[in-house]
């Protein structure tokens, strides 16, 4: 199938544009829908996402609550049971990772928890390990690193 082979769903699909300002016949004409003045009838005219026409809008109605730690690590997570794509005595590192394409963007870290089973007999480095993955790597003969 090509752009050239597409057509609308039978029965509709397709529904015609709002010509506004085309006489009076079409029902869209003189104010175009806009209504007689006022503020949504100025060019450029009408309000901002959330105001409610001076009372106290809801984000402002609303309590305030906890904060956002700035110096909290947030690593990329990566599970055990991904690690199976590496031969026995492979050194799996955070660039070969980037470069397999297991972990996408590259936060704080690499993080390695430990859902799955590992078959093969790996070193692991990365910046933080779960317990039970440390456990698993190390069961299946390998090591894990913190770098």
């Amino acid at each position: 199938m090509k752009l050239h082979d597409l057509k609308p769903a039978e029965g509709g699909g397709v529904k015609s544009k709002k010509r506004l300002g085309r006489g009076i016949g079409s029902g869209l004409g003189k104010t175009s829908g806009r209504g007689h003045k006022g503020q949504n009838a100025r060019s450029g005219g009408g309000v901002r996402p959330g105001f409610e026409g001076g009372q106290m809008p809801l984000f402002r109605r609303l309590p305030k609550r906890g904060f956002t730690n700035i110096f909290k690590k947030e690593y990329d997570v990566i599970n055990v049971s991904s690690l199976n794509v590496f031969e026995d005595g492979a050194e799996v590192t955070p660039e070969i990772l980037k470069e397999m394409g297991i972990v996408k963007n590259n936060k704080d870290g690499i993080k390695i928890l430990g859902n799955g089973n590992l078959e093969s007999k790996i070193t692991v480095k990365a910046h933080s390990f779960s317990k039970s993955a440390v456990e698993k790597i190390e069961s299946a003969g390998g090591r894990a690193e913190v770098i």
